[in-house]
């Protein structure tokens, strides 16, 4: 008895299937063409040169000259980057301790609304569309010694509080002001997550007597929990490169407190006019914020299969 075997082969593409692809998606890729080179020629360029800048010793006037390894060597035998490294760990902590739980807790808040739920989501955002001068400029206004937080803090029995000055607040203090700026954005994100939840859910657990409460424990917060894995990831690097809040209200006092490990990256750069090395300590955090989203990925990924 004869057996005869069959091959299924794949039918090859021929040019009008060829063309057909070009018509399908030629015009999605001519219009995404000129976001990629902008992509690639103010974002990709820069990290590219950078790193090559690390082995380098830039010099405007005499020449660059390689250098190899010795800005890194320079780097880890500084001693004002381990004090920069610290307290950037430490302001990362404050900002997941004081702010990370502030745009989920507003958002749940307002999502419960019953009226003037789109009145509440416009007051939400309006701190994200301050300018920055003037929000600097009100953030020292406040924390003034004879300011209004002061005044506040009187009225509980409190003595006068230094808030930019002192060691031990400059750091909080500028926690409290950037969350105040940035928590809109995020509080956004998670709204538009609870209203993807289905309505159905929320009448179900209303017909069965579910609280406030029970409703928030158990249909909102297992809803948006994809969403805390997410933005934990990008406060975690947006807080690791802060700089603009601690430069502008303590410009690196006192005694460096609020010096952050961008803050010094940018001393390097442009007082210390020291480009290979800022260029080395740049190219240490883009490895090190790098790898931990891989790994915060890798871990979300994991929980989803589970």
């Amino acid at each position: 008895m004869l057996q005869t075997k069959i091959e299924l082969q794949a039918p090859r593409p021929t040019s009008k299937t060829f063309a057909k692809k070009i018509k399908d998606y030629g015009w999605g890729l001519a219009f995404l063409l000129p976001a990629i080179a902008v992509f690639c020629v103010f974002l990709w360029t820069p990290i590219v040169k950078g790193i090559f800048y690390s082995f380098m010793n830039v010099d405007f006037v005499k020449g660059n000259s390689f250098i190899g390894f010795d800005n890194y060597r320079d780097i880890f035998a500084s001693s004002v980057l381990a004090k920069s490294v610290l307290n950037t760990l430490y302001y990362m902590f404050l900002c997941i301790l004081i702010g990370f739980w502030v745009p989920s807790i507003v958002s749940i808040a307002v999502s419960e609304l019953r009226w003037f739920k789109g009145a509440m989501r416009l007051i939400v955002y309006l701190p994200n569309i301050v300018p920055a001068v003037v929000l600097y400029g009100m953030w020292q206004w406040l924390y003034d010694p004879l300011g209004p937080a002061n005044q506040i803090m009187s009225w509980f029995g409190s003595q006068q509080i230094m808030w930019l000055t002192d060691k031990s607040m400059a750091m909080i203090s500028i926690v409290i002001a950037e969350t105040w700026q940035s928590f809109g954005t995020a509080a956004l994100i998670y709204l538009a997550g609870i209203v993807s939840i289905p309505k159905d859910l929320y009448e179900a657990a209303e017909m069965d007597g579910a609280g406030i409460l029970q409703r928030i424990r158990y249909i909102t917060i297992p809803g948006i929990k994809h969403l805390y894995i997410l933005l934990f990831i990008l406060q975690l690097i947006g807080t690791s490169q802060g700089f603009l809040t601690h430069m502008a209200l303590t410009g690196g006092g006192p005694n460096n407190t609020p010096l952050t490990y961008m803050y010094q990256i940018i001393n390097e750069a442009f007082t210390n006019l020291n480009y290979g090395r800022a260029s080395a300590m740049g190219v240490l955090m883009f490895i090190v914020l790098a790898s931990l989203s891989i790994i915060m990925f890798s871990i979300q990924g994991r929980s989803k299969q589970s």
